[in-house]
């Protein structure tokens, strides 16, 4: 049990990874606050895995508002009586191109992939501190590790995730706060089909997911609970003396 008696917020956790990180956290022993603006997935996700609610709590919230991801962390640490554990895990894919950019569109994906991990950040050191250590767990992906020549929004933002990841490592080492950032290849997610499938037809979706597994060494995509399997070690106190990382899981499509 790698996470016994810790307590750990998970955040969009109601499907795709952040719910693989749910059962898996909760399989390892911890305690889970799921954190998601879907308040349908997150019934689903109480009734399929915790159904007495001694173990799972949820908080709804709209992590794409400043209140919404503070007051997340702010409500989760109320329900769980502390927090050990965040894996701040929101984003989304955002604006295709940046010809005719849609300036809203561009604030959005900013708020969701980027101020929200800050703030959510910014919200969860206080309650570490009091608890002695921590461990923080951002998402980003390979591309905020290379560009991606078909999602600039997405990309800039994932590197700035990744950045964040870096800096607070050196600022919260005082306190002996981990922080590190996964970063995964194209996943088989719900999220998918707004990387292959935005706004291009069914066969061209197709067509750019066959052009993605030529680029992945090992020729698949990567399964959520692989994403999970490592955002738990880096919770993990086998990940005692691991910060700062960005760490891939990608199928090698970054070690070329």
């Amino acid at each position: 049990m790698r996470l016994e008696g810790k307590l750990a917020v998970i955040t969009a956790a109601a499907s795709g990874m952040g719910r693989a990180g749910v059962e898996l956290f909760l399989e390892q022993g911890a305690r889970v606050c799921a954190v998601d603006v879907n308040a349908a997935g997150l019934d689903a996700l109480r009734r399929d895995l915790d159904p007495s609610g001694e173990r799972l709590s949820t908080v709804e919230a709209d992590l794409g508002s400043p209140d919404g991801a503070r007051g997340s962390i702010h409500d989760a640490a109320g329900k769980l009586g502390g927090i050990d554990v965040l894996w701040a895990h929101a984003g989304i894919p955002g604006p295709g191109g940046i010809e005719h950019l849609d300036v809203g569109e561009y604030q959005k994906a900013f708020a969701l992939n980027v101020r929200s991990a800050t703030l959510a950040a910014g919200e969860v050191i206080g309650h570490m501190r009091k608890r002695g250590k921590g461990s923080i767990i951002f998402t980003a992906s390979v591309s905020g590790m290379v560009g991606s020549m078909w999602s600039p929004v997405y990309s800039s933002c994932k590197f700035a995730v990744v950045g964040l990841t870096k800096s607070l490592a050196q600022t919260f080492a005082p306190d002996n706060v981990r922080v590190n950032v996964v970063c995964p290849g194209l996943a088989d997610t719900p999220m998918k089909v707004g990387f292959t499938g935005r706004g291009v037809s069914a066969e061209a979706a197709a067509a750019a997911e066959a052009k993605m597994m030529t680029m992945i060494p090992l020729g698949r995509l990567v399964k959520p609970m692989e994403v999970a399997h490592a955002a738990l070690w880096l919770a993990s106190d086998d990940a005692s003396f691991v910060t700062g990382i960005e760490l891939p899981v990608d199928g090698g499509f970054t070690c070329k």
